[in-house]
């Protein structure tokens, strides 16, 4: 089987010799491209590929249509809204995304982003201490979980909410389970958006959250931008100079909410979350041998569609 590793921005070296490593060893054909310009080369490279593997590459239906061989699709992190699943499901294509392999990479920089908030950007300026505040984290599964580690050693209170994870489970993983999101928002001093874009979640943070918020109050975001309803966070800020807001996506209105309230507004140049060399290795060889491991025994464990 030819395995393709079609990536824009390029995995590490390490990785890339570590995914080749894996594919070969198991008898198949490795093929690379890297930091294509153009969608017709991703077009092109697909023609005959059995296997890909993308990192944050766009796997349209007309990239789909263009892989005729195509089986499986591994996306090396967490996040799969670049994948067109019903496409995929349409072609009989296994689509996939590698759970846990960034995890610890964005649950550090949330924190981070935490500190670097409280400690006004590390300017001049006095700050505040994150030990003794409450943390509430917005979605609980690898990485909610991980921040809520490190935030108990931190001397933080933390409170956690998922519609997918009963209170109990909340519990026993060292959280306190929050009622509601209101209830969540309401009695956070920093909150860590940790969900999905979906159909159900595309805009759902927004004024009616956000300005319930108490005095002081951090939003962390290092999910999707998509996420936030950005007129409604924009509105709340105005309307509270004591709210902040923290991004590692940067919002369309960046620019507009950077100059109108100055160091309350942060976002990274770029996606920061999965940006170590750890979480870059750790992903890339997760999506090799969750593939070599489909076509040896059709294991589909973490199958998206």
């Amino acid at each position: 089987m030819k395995i393709l590793v079609a990536t824009q921005k390029p995995f590490a070296k390490v990785a890339v010799d570590g995914i080749k490593e894996i594919v070969e060893k198991a008898g198949h054909e490795f093929a690379l491209l890297e930091k294509y310009e153009q969608t017709s080369e991703l077009l092109a490279a697909v023609a005959d590929a059995d296997a890909l593997i993308v990192r944050s590459d766009k796997v349209t239906a007309e990239v789909v249509a263009a892989a005729p061989k195509l089986k499986i699709v591994v996306r090396a992190g967490a996040g799969f809204d670049n994948l067109d699943l019903p496409a995929c499901t349409a072609h009989g294509i296994v689509a996939m995304n590698t759970p846990g392999q960034n995890s610890n990479a964005v649950a550090e920089l949330a924190i981070a982003m935490m500190i670097f908030m409280s400690r006004c950007q590390f300017t001049p300026a006095t700050g505040t201490e994150v030990q003794g505040k409450t943390l509430g984290i917005q979605a609980f599964g690898n990485v909610g979980r991980l921040v809520g580690k490190k935030a108990e050693a931190l001397g933080m209170k933390v409170k956690a909410i998922d519609p997918f994870i009963p209170a109990d489970a909340i519990k026993a993983a060292g959280a306190e389970p929050a009622a509601s999101l209101e209830e969540l928002y309401s009695t956070s001093d920093f909150v860590s958006v940790h969900i999905p874009a979906t159909p159900e979640t595309i805009k759902s943070i927004g004024y009616d959250l956000v300005s319930k918020m108490p005095k002081g109050a951090t939003l962390v975001n290092t999910a999707r931008k998509e996420v936030i309803d950005e007129a409604g966070l924009e509105k709340a800020l105005e309307e509270r100079p004591d709210l902040k807001y923290v991004t590692d996506v940067a919002p369309d209105n960046l620019a507009a909410l950077q100059e109108k309230f100055g160091l309350r507004v942060f976002a990274t140049p770029k996606k920061m979350g999965a940006q170590t060399s750890e979480a870059n290795v750790n992903a890339g060889l997760a999506a090799a041998r969750q593939i070599v491991d489909f076509f040896a025994t059709g294991n589909t464990r973490f199958k998206l569609n």
